[in-house]
This record gives C-alpha cells, structure tokens and sequence, in this order.
C-alpha cells in the first residue's frame, strides 16, 4: 500500500461545502484582497494564540522578513538563530542586510540550545530567532531572560508550531513577534502561500500592519518604505473554516505520534522526544537514524512508495549562499549530525491505521 507524506484529500473533503460557501461568498463580495474575511480570520487567530494582534501575511517567509523590517533590523545588525531549520529562517535575516549568527541545537529537540546564545552575543546584536521546530517550542524562559538583560528582541519563527505550548504559553505569544506559516504541509493550511504575525505590542502591530501595504499609513501617504505582503480573502476565509478544527488535527497528530512511539520502540534509532513542559503538535514526526543509515532507509520506504522526508539535509552555515560568513564543517556539530540522521515520517491527521502500519512494517523490515 503507498503511503503519502501528507496527503489533505480527506480534511479537504469534509469542509468542501463550507469551502464552496466562503468562495461563492469571496467572489459575490468582489473583495478579494484584505477586507473583512481577512480582518475576521486575524481576530479568530488572535483569540487563538492567545495575542492581543494577529496580522494575515501572504506567506510565512513574508511574516520573517516584515518582523525584522517592524523591529528596524538592518545592515550590520546580527540575529542569532539556529543552523537546523528551513533556509527563510536566516534567509530573511540576510535579506534586511544584517548577518545571520549561528548557534547549535539541543540534540533531543532539534531547538536552538539556549546555553550557547549569550557566547554569541556581540555589541551589534539586536535579536534572537529562536525556531519551534517541527512542532515544538523551543526553551523559551532562558532565551527570553537574555534578551531582557541584553535588551534584544525575539522573534519566533512559529512557522510549524501554530498551537504548541510550553510551560502554558503558545507559540507565537512569547516574544515580541510570532511568525506563523500556512503553507499547505503545515498543521493550518491554506490553499496556496499565506502566513501571519503575532504580537501583543500594539505599536508594534501598527507598524507591521502599515509595512504590509508598502508602510503606508494613510491612504498613498508613506513614512516609511515597506512592501507588499497582503494576504488575498479568499485565503483568509478559508483558513477560518478550518481554524476551528486546527487542534482536533492536532489531537490526531499526538495519536499517530504515540502510536509510532510504541511501536518503533527497541529498534536502532532516535524518536522524537517532547520536552518536559511541552505540547509537541507534530508537524513533522522526525527519527534519527544512526551509523550513516539514513539514506538507505529512505531508499527503502521510497521502494515500497511509502512517503519520507529529509528536513534538513544541509545545515545553514553550510549552504553555498552563505559561505562569506566563513562557516565549516564542524562548527555546529550537533546541527550536522541531526542533518545527517534525521527523516521525517508521514503523520498527517487523517491517516489511517492501516496506512500507519505499512510505514511501521516498512520500518521494522529494514531494521530486521
């Protein structure tokens, strides 16, 4: 039986009604662009990070780039952010100019590793990016009380944790600014590109507000320069058709999460590990697989057309786009070898038993 990486058919199927209501809704309204869908969608979202703003950005990488330009992060400044994560994480950073500053992980998480921040701070540090990492908040009270004592911003790149806690808090509601992907492999997803931004900083959200339309704050009047980061209604509304369902999924995830935690128990590899405190929502369900294996148990679950994923596979430092920053093989140890054992696993909401046991039989046959 083939067994996708993700596969939405079935959610989709369900809310297709609620769906074909919303569009014909969109397309009679002629407000395709913001508007009151949008505007609806951003005070649902508030409510459920638990922010007093949530702002609807055209993309999650969007949702970076417009948290560093909000926070006047420029040229020369430095970010401190993690090597293991999706490349817009210090992508956005070099963007607005400034220097992406790398420190390693926790090698259970996959989280920035707070005990290496502070190290890496120099006098033209002006933020820290902590990453939720498929599904999990990073260890948030360290990395927020060196930014209190250092004065520095956090930003969260939420972008695969809409809905994970720790310690009582959501991602997205910890720093001064949450940025949240809806990509469509993401736990809330649109139908295309769409992301948004977090924040109870309510001068704060007027300038990110103001800097998705071009930074203007009256209408054709500008008073600084911004860009284009609106979302369309369309998306909007149908992200708040399916907002309601997001933890139910979410649920479904945890199952199918348990379920491979029994059952791939004793075999030669690393599971996943939720954080005391923590409430993993699984995006991703990533193992380690050791002794320079990897490569081949993927060839193995592609032959049998059983869905697997390597995120990532090259760590940031290394990447040819950012050799000026001087980066080796060897700085981030932890990082490069998470880079070279993870693989991430189907762990969609809708899967089915049946569906799940073909990837734990696929997996338990290579180990045999």
């Amino acid at each position: 039986m083939a067994v996708p990486l993700l596969d939405l058919s079935g959610q989709h199927a369900a809310l297709l009604p609620e769906f074909r209501a919303v569009f014909e809704r969109a397309v009679t309204s002629g407000q395709f662009i913001l508007g009151p869908e949008v505007q609806a969608f951003e005070a649902r979202l508030a409510a459920y990070c638990r922010t007093r703003h949530a702002l609807a950005i055209s993309s999650g990488t969007d949702a970076l780039l417009l948290a560093l330009m909000a926070l006047d992060i420029k040229a020369g400044d430095e970010v401190i952010t993690s090597p293991f994560t999706f490349f817009a994480t210090a992508g956005c950073i070099a963007r607005v100019g400034a220097v992406p500053v790398f420190v390693d992980i926790d090698p259970a998480t996959f989280n920035i590793d707070p005990t290496k921040i502070a190290p890496a701070i120099t006098p033209r540090t002006r933020a820290i990016m902590p990453v939720h990492l498929f599904g999990q908040v990073a260890e948030m009270e360290p990395i927020m009380k060196i930014a209190r004592d250092r004065k520095l911003a956090v930003i969260e790149d939420a972008a695969q944790a809409i809905g994970s806690m720790r310690d009582g808090k959501i991602a997205g509601s910890i720093g001064e600014v949450g940025c949240l992907s809806f990509y469509p492999s993401k736990n809330l997803a649109a139908l295309g590109d769409a992301g948004a931004c977090t924040t109870n900083d309510t001068r704060l959200y007027e300038r990110l507000r103001a800097l998705r339309v071009h930074g203007e704050e009256t209408r054709y009047h500008h008073s600084f320069i911004g860009g284009n980061f609106r979302l369309d209604a369309l998306q909007a509304s149908w992200l708040a058709v399916k907002l309601p369902h997001l933890d139910g999924w979410a649920a479904a995830r945890r199952a199918n999460a348990q379920r491979y935690q029994q059952s791939l128990a004793g075999l030669p590899l690393g599971l996943p590990t939720e954080a005391a405190g923590a409430h993993h929502v699984f995006n991703q369900f990533t193992i380690r697989v050791p002794g320079g294996r990897r490569d081949a148990l993927k060839k193995h679950l592609d032959s049998r057309a059983i869905g697997a994923a390597i995120y990532y596979p090259l760590c940031l430092h290394m990447q040819k786009c950012f050799e000026y920053l001087g980066g080796r093989a060897g700085d981030f140890p932890i990082a490069e070898q998470a880079a070279a054992e993870v693989l991430s696993l189907p762990i969609f909401p809708e899967m089915t038993a049946a569906q799940q046991d073909e990837v734990i039989a696929a997996v338990r046959e290579f180990f045999a």
